[in-house]
């Protein structure tokens, strides 16, 4: 215990300073300093003298140990024996927690130590001989201080003492020879502010991780849409507390005809900023998928936008559109987890190529690719943050995500938490978490007798016309809709099919789609040019179809076909 460099800053003594010598040289003799010289040497070499100590004013040597622990601002106790009885406490500590009578057992007297959870520590640098520290431990100290009587006899508090508060102490228990007896003793330094200032800054860091949080879950979908053929389920999870928030979306979007987008990415980030990001990129790829792209081609205007928005943010992101028609999942992957597909019997298939680089790096063209989504089906996108682990090659995540999944069974919310749940995902993960869960059912009885198709082909010139509206009225009222409801889409299958004979090319084909919630009629060609609604004078003779249907269905469109052709469809809600 250096009880000099101590005293260097005690009222009432002056420091002392030594001639500085060569590494090697003989330092100057203790006589010397009891004669009073104290002389050292200036710049030049030559020696100086230091003034002499003020008469009446005690030197280091004068000082007992008793006297210079007990002007420490730290809190000192010394106890001794098995019992860790009460050898000494300094003014400080008799300041802060009142006095302490000697020879009394830290469990009787002081029942700070207990607070402060030392007592068993005491046990521990007793039996074993070695320091021990512990940081920023809580006890009730007296406040404001008040004086400790000097015979360091226990009082009892004054009427009206001011309420004991809690203070933050710092504390080293170090093993000392107490009078031939193993003592401890106990420093305690108040580290109240620096304790109170690291609570302000973990509740200023949790304020900020709330506002990062809402912010992220106000840019996710606050309700998924749920296509008529698909049933959707997702689930998002921020990082632990220690982690900052990333920038994981997903989202469903209805394209019409049936067809529905289903998006799912990650912005390399964390914070506000990875989080704006994140909302910027998803509100572009619903604005994207409106124009019923290939998937590949969504990604394409995605990655320049990225680069945008900031050269320094860079995305993942796999998007794929599901055609009920087709029974298919066309999607493109910009350096995103694959697509994971179960199929009724439980085995798992991964969706391997194309992936292109992540969004943002530019110079690269995302092509599309397809794996099958029949009914009974189950398809999993994800984020990283489920199958990543340190220390762990992520293909061993996703290999677990399969095994997971091809036990998991239920709705797909159910899938979702039970997907979760195995891949270990707790409050306290180090990374956010997106899944998205999407089920092509399979069905049978009543439910089956809800959806159903019917196609033709376009053959031959005008006659083509009749027989499409022929064909449509039977198959509308084999399906039992309406009258109304029949005429309305009599009328507009005929539009459609007039259209694509005037301005399409063969092939030709005509579509009728029935779900528990719409009619979709769909007519198909071989021509590229898509239609557009347009004003029709009074003396035009043309140009009023795409205006008629428009006016009498609940929606219509168009898309490009990955044959080169085009796609003109529209919509009416079912009556409930």
């Amino acid at each position: 215990m250096n009880f000099t460099r101590w005293s260097a800053r005690l009222p009432g003594t002056q420091r002392r300073a030594a001639a500085r010598t060569d590494r090697g040289a003989v330092p100057a003799a203790r006589g010397e300093y009891e004669r009073g010289e104290h002389e050292g040497r200036d710049a030049s070499g030559e020696r100086e003298r230091r003034p002499e100590p003020a008469p009446g004013i005690p030197t280091l040597a004068d000082l007992s140990v008793r006297d210079i622990l007990g002007e420490l601002p730290a809190l000192v106790a010394l106890v001794y024996g098995p019992q860790h009885r009460v050898a000494y406490v300094n003014d400080a500590y008799a300041t802060a927690f009142g006095p302490r009578p000697p020879g009394s057992t830290a469990a009787e007297s002081c029942p700070e130590l207990a607070e402060l959870g030392l007592l068993p520590l005491l046990d521990q640098v007793l039996r074993s001989g070695k320091p021990r520290t512990v940081k920023s431990r809580k006890a009730q100290s007296r406040t404001p201080a008040e004086p400790p009587t000097r015979d360091h006899t226990a009082t009892a508090p004054a009427a009206g003492q001011a309420p004991r508060a809690d203070r933050s102490y710092t504390l080293t228990c170090t093993p000392v020879d107490c009078r031939g007896t193993d003592g401890i003793l106990i420093y305690a330094a108040d580290v109240t502010d620096h304790a109170e200032a690291a609570e302000r800054l973990r509740t200023s860091e949790g304020r900020h991780r709330r506002t990062v949080v809402t912010l992220q879950r106000s840019l996710l979908p606050q309700e998924l849409e749920q296509p008529d053929d698909l049933r959707v389920a997702a689930t998002y999870r921020p990082g632990g507390a220690d982690a900052a928030v990333g920038g994981d979306w997903y989202d469903v979007i209805t394209l019409g005809a049936g067809r529905t987008a289903l998006v799912i990415g990650d912005v390399m980030g964390r914070g506000v900023r990875a989080a704006a990001v994140m909302g910027q990129l998803r509100t572009a790829v619903r604005a994207y998928a409106r124009l019923d792209l290939p998937p590949h081609e969504v990604l394409q205007l995605l990655d320049g936008l990225a680069a945008e928005i900031d050269a320094s943010q860079i995305a993942t992101c796999v998007y794929a559109v599901h055609d009920p028609n087709e029974g298919l999942l066309e999607y493109a992957s910009a350096g995103h987890l694959p697509i994971l597909v179960r199929a009724s019997d439980g085995s798992v298939e991964r969706a391997e190529d194309p992936t292109g680089p992540p969004l943002g790096t530019g110079g690269w063209l995302h092509t599309s690719g397809t794996i099958a989504l029949p009914p009974g089906s189950t398809a999993v996108l994800y984020t990283d943050g489920l199958v990543e682990r340190r220390g762990e090659d992520i293909d061993e995540g996703v290999a677990s995500l399969a095994r997971a999944l091809s036990g998991a069974q239920g709705s797909p919310q159910v899938v979702c938490d039970r997907l979760i749940r195995s891949l270990g995902v707790t409050d306290d993960h180090d990374d956010d978490v997106a899944v998205l869960v999407l089920q092509h059912p399979a069905r049978t009885g009543a439910d089956a007798e809800l959806f159903h198709n019917a196609a033709l082909d376009l053959l031959g010139g005008i006659e083509a016309a009749p027989r499409a509206r022929a064909f449509a009225t039977g198959v509308l009222a084999s399906w039992r809709f309406p009258v109304e409801l029949r005429d309305l889409g009599v009328l507009a299958t005929s539009e459609l099919v007039a259209n694509s004979l005037q301005h399409g090319t063969p092939p030709m084909r005509l579509r009728l789609r029935r779900t528990d919630r719409r009619l979709i009629i769909e007519v198909t060609d071989g021509d590229d040019h898509l239609p557009r609604r347009r004003r029709a004078e009074p003396a035009d003779e043309a140009g009023r179809g795409i205006s008629i249907v428009a006016t009498i269905a609940s929606s219509w469109g168009t898309r490009r076909t990955p044959d080169g052709g085009k796609a003109v469809w529209c919509e009416f809600a079912l009556p409930h």
